[in-house]
């Protein structure tokens, strides 16, 4: 749930702003077409997956595998503007899906694996998200949360787990001087850049007249590895702690430096959500996380065991939520989110 504090201040500033965008919009202007249109884009952190009511619902003939929810951030920040319009209804187009990619925004089709409720013969690919969302010269706003899954930043989680459970093995050693066939760090991170900019200039060209927004990645990692307990499943399981910090100060926050400078580069807003979450990463307590780990709690159609793996969280009665925002991170995002909405629209 959003801090009581700081959603009256979201609050205030969503009369504030629409009280300065209703002053501007002319006197019988409005109309069904009289609207803002928003579109997001992004991979599951900005999908939800686990969060909320599956959207479509389950058994919806609609059904993509792309595990969007009612209670990820797009969802809580539609609700937010539909309460204090900024001037007008802003019309929400939500095509963010899980294990998107950089090049599923603008550049290739993806193939979603949802876990949930799977059709004979797996999910169908999706069109590239730009084109699923019709990004043209009418769209406003458009918000983009992705990155991650093209290092990939989950598979290294997974690959680390697997070399803290070995003595002398080490993640960061792994990644650092990599073997054979492996990407290191540094040609990941290059490579992302590369690919981030790749893609905002097709955002651009599709949408020529919106205000474009980034938004980064939360704080999954605490300051200090030591607060984590390398027994539990529900924190970072086996990864070791010098693993732990190196992914935090060699891969995270690089990849949202990175994130940042390109939208920086393109005069986009970037969304800073990392600096709002420091000490509500993965290995804090139930309560105050707003990142479930390893294993942890998620809505009940949500799957326990890791297909592929050995990893069965139902043992712990927990289900796998592998490093993923629960609906307490959402919500800050959300207002984060929000906030830089009001702001662009207010802009144009």
């Amino acid at each position: 749930m959003r801090h009581p504090v700081s959603r009256l201040r979201t609050r205030a500033l969503a009369v504030g702003l629409a009280l300065a965008a209703s002053a501007l919009v002319p006197a019988g202007s409005a109309g069904a077409a009289d609207q803002y249109e928003w579109a997001a884009l992004g991979d599951s952190y900005t999908a939800g997956g686990f969060v909320g009511n599956p959207q479509p619902a389950l058994g919806d003939a609609s059904r993509d595998g792309c595990d969007r929810t009612s209670d990820a951030y797009p969802g809580l920040v539609e609700r937010e503007l539909d309460e204090f319009p900024p001037g007008k209804y802003v019309h929400l187009t939500n095509v963010s899906c899980g294990n998107a990619t950089i090049d599923n925004i603008a550049a290739t089709e993806q193939t979603p694996i949802s876990p949930v409720q799977p059709p004979t013969g797996g999910w169908s690919a999706v069109d590239p998200q730009i084109q699923r969302a019709n990004l043209n010269d009418r769209t406003d706003v458009v918000t983009i949360g992705v990155g991650g899954n093209s290092l990939p930043f989950g598979g290294m989680l997974l690959k680390c787990l697997e070399l803290g459970a070995k003595p002398g093995e080490s993640c960061r050693e792994h990644y650092t001087n990599p073997p054979e066939g492996e990407e290191s760090i540094n040609d990941k991170l290059a490579r992302v850049q590369d690919e981030y900019i790749a893609m905002l200039a097709k955002v651009h060209e599709a949408a020529p007249n919106a205000k474009v927004i980034t938004v980064g990645y939360p704080a999954v990692l605490p300051d200090q590895a030591t607060a984590c307990n390398r027994l539990s499943l529900t924190e970072l399981g086996a990864i070791k702690h010098a693993d732990i910090d190196w992914l935090r100060e060699d891969v995270l926050k690089p990849l949202n430096n990175t994130i940042r400078q390109v939208s920086s580069f393109f005069g986009d807003r970037y969304v800073d959500i990392y600096s709002s979450s420091v000490g509500h990463d993965a290995c804090q307590p139930a309560g105050t996380k707003w990142v479930e780990g390893t294993c942890g709690d998620a809505a009940d159609y949500w799957p326990a065991k890791l297909a592929g793996t050995v990893l069965n969280c139902g043992l712990i009665q927990k289900r796998v939520t592998l490093v993923h925002p629960n609906g307490a991170g959402h919500a800050n995002t959300a207002a984060h989110v929000e906030r830089a909405i009001r702001v662009a629209l207010l802009e144009r």
